[in-house]
């Protein structure tokens, strides 16, 4: 049996294509606000490590 040939691969997106498209989708959007993680499901060890990194004068 031959093997079929496999179709040609997509041509890859440059990243500036990329920003462009990005850009053009979020303005059609009217440029919602992402949601963010309000950190209300943080492990006792995820905070634990997130105190030691603000003592020591850093921002997480």
């Amino acid at each position: 049996m031959a093997s079929q040939p496999s179709a040609p691969a997509a041509k890859a997106m440059t990243l500036e294509a990329f920003g462009r498209e990005l850009t053009r989708r979020r303005a059609a959007l009217g440029n919602p606000e992402p949601p963010r993680n309000a950190g209300n499901n943080r492990t006792e060890s995820k905070r634990a490590l997130l105190a030691a990194i603000e003592a020591a004068g850093g921002r997480w």
